[in-house]
């Protein structure tokens, strides 16, 4: 039985690894959520060490299931330096429905995909450590509807 567990969650593993990998670029912050909500102050964070400049050209993918109550997602992206104060942040409001509420995507067996621009030329240029920070912008608590959220440097 042990055994059968282990190879499950090893094929979990590799497909989930090759979701991810077959988006391209560099997955900074990735999070799927199995119940299908998202707490408000459950911050989706990751610390990134440079140690040389870098520009990020960042998109965020996400996955929204059909009973997603809102006609928009709300979120706030934010880089801090290793002292924990901000540099950058900017909070952002994506369209998933159109005013009718019809989705602004096909309907996958994943539910609705969708790839927002977050910043196309986010520089860092000094070496260190840099933690990112997505937070849940929306007015409910937990959000339902959520099944994924990729954090990507194309």
């Amino acid at each position: 039985m042990k055994k059968f567990v282990l190879v499950l969650s090893l094929i979990g593993l590799i497909g989930f690894s090759a979701c991810h990998s077959n988006r391209g670029g560099n997955v900074l912050i990735s999070r799927a959520f199995p119940t299908l909500s998202w707490e408000r102050f459950d911050f989706l964070e990751e610390t990134v060490e440079l140690k040389k400049p870098v520009t990020y050209d960042l998109v965020l993918f996400a996955t929204f299931m059909p009973d997603y109550p809102f006609n928009y997602f709300e979120m706030a992206f934010t880089v801090f330096d290793d002292h924990g104060n901000p540099l950058r942040g900017k909070n952002y409001r994506f369209n998933v429905k159109e005013r009718d509420g019809s989705w602004k995507s096909e309907l996958t067996e994943d539910g609705y995909k969708f790839t927002f621009p977050v910043n196309s030329a986010l520089t860092l240029n000094e070496p260190g450590k840099y933690k990112l920070q997505i937070e849940n912008r929306m007015p409910i608590t937990p959000l339902l509807g959520i099944k994924e959220i990729s954090l990507i440097d194309k």
